[in-house]
């Protein structure tokens, strides 16, 4: 044995000569492997829990500005097409008085083919209506007229009921209820005319 070689050592330690035996220290190296990534891991961890907690007291996307609300909402559909109604002057009203007051029926069919309407028969009602129509007056006419004449005509009488029957023409009747007192004024009927012919928008789905 050398006399190098400390009291007690031996085999690999054992030492010849005039070397030293290397003395390697501790490998820390994976240690400081497995502490740098539970850093990481923690740090991530830290940093999603703290996005959820946002979410959770700002309500998340629901929070997103009304521009990027905008942004992402679909374009808007384009809106129904305009209502296409018949012209006062394609219209033949036959006008008759339901009431007890007489010459109401001129009057009235004068006053429409003022405001552009055509005029047809002028009197009286029949039996099945005489003095039975209770309010301001009933519209009459082929089922066809219910989306396009009796809307025009009931701008000049609103309230108007309608009723349909078998005729085949195209004219209607006015019959001039109890409660009648006159049509409205021609400025309320166009408003009410051009609200009915006015494209209505599409809902919106954002």
């Amino acid at each position: 044995m050398s006399m190098l070689t400390p009291p007690g050592m031996g085999g690999k330690y054992r030492i010849t000569g005039d070397k030293y035996p290397r003395m390697r220290r501790p490998r820390r190296r994976s240690k400081l492997i497995l502490a740098a990534t539970a850093s990481v891991v923690a740090l991530g961890l830290a940093g999603w829990g703290t996005l959820q907690l946002i979410d959770v007291f700002t309500g998340g996307d629901r929070t997103a500005s009304a521009a990027d609300r905008k942004a992402d909402c679909p374009s808007a559909k384009p809106s129904a097409a305009a209502k296409v109604l018949p012209k006062p002057a394609k219209i033949k009203v036959n006008v008759y008085n339901a009431t007890p007051r007489g010459g109401l029926a001129k009057a009235a069919a004068d006053e429409l083919k003022k405001r552009g309407f055509a005029i047809g028969k002028v009197g009286n009602a029949d039996a099945k209506y005489d003095k039975k129509v209770a309010g301001t007056g009933m519209l009459l006419g082929a089922p066809a007229a219910l989306n396009g004449t009796f809307p025009v005509l009931g701008t000049q009488l609103p309230g108007a009921a309608t009723k349909t029957d078998a005729r085949r023409t195209a004219d209607v009747d006015l019959i001039i209820g109890t409660k009648f007192k006159a049509f409205s004024t021609p400025k309320a009927a166009a408003a009410a005319l051009t609200a009915l012919t006015k494209p209505s928008p599409a809902p919106s789905t954002c």
